[in-house]
């Protein structure tokens, strides 16, 4: 009883806190809310007995990622954002559109059977540690899309130079 406690806490609060990073007027605390939420999904991990993801999370993406977002919001000039009015008319369109999106997630989910058993079981997880595992999966079958998502992460921090650079 007491697992599935801890877990409702930890779905619930994830979802208030996307919520309110995405409905915030002011991008800094936005960004103070996604600290808030990479800890709670940090805390999930630990539920998870996946302390290495759990580690990796904090020192990643509470750290390094929050302060590229903080540096980002920082040197973008953002005072007409905060002045103008965040929603306007197209409230209805994105509730409904919200909506159409969690139907449509919820007859698909029913549709997904459970794969084939992978190579690494609990035992041989346990024996070799997580992070001995997770490496060797990531950097031997994983590779290639390992290595995309760093040059995605480039590329999204080169634009928002760019982006953030003042013509002359």
């Amino acid at each position: 009883m007491l697992p599935k406690i801890f877990f409702g806490y930890f779905a619930v609060a994830m979802v208030v806190l996307s919520l309110l990073i995405i409905t915030r007027k002011n991008p800094v605390h936005s960004v103070l809310w996604m600290l808030a939420l990479f800890f709670h999904i940090a805390g999930l991990y630990l539920f998870l007995n996946a302390e290495f993801l759990a580690a990796v999370q904090v020192i990643l993406y509470a750290g390094a990622i929050l302060v590229l977002f903080l540096f980002v919001v920082m040197m973008l000039n953002l005072k007409e954002e905060v002045v103008d009015e965040r929603f306007g008319k197209e409230w209805p369109v994105g509730i409904s559109m919200g909506a159409f999106i969690l139907v449509l997630f919820f007859f698909t989910v029913n549709k997904f059977t459970q794969g084939p058993a992978g190579q690494y079981t609990i035992e041989r997880i346990k024996a070799e540690t997580h992070t001995k595992a997770i490496g060797s999966v990531l950097y031997t079958e994983y590779l290639l899309p390992f290595e995309i998502a760093s040059l995605i992460l480039l590329i999204a921090v080169v634009g928002a130079i760019v982006l953030a650079k003042k013509a002359k």
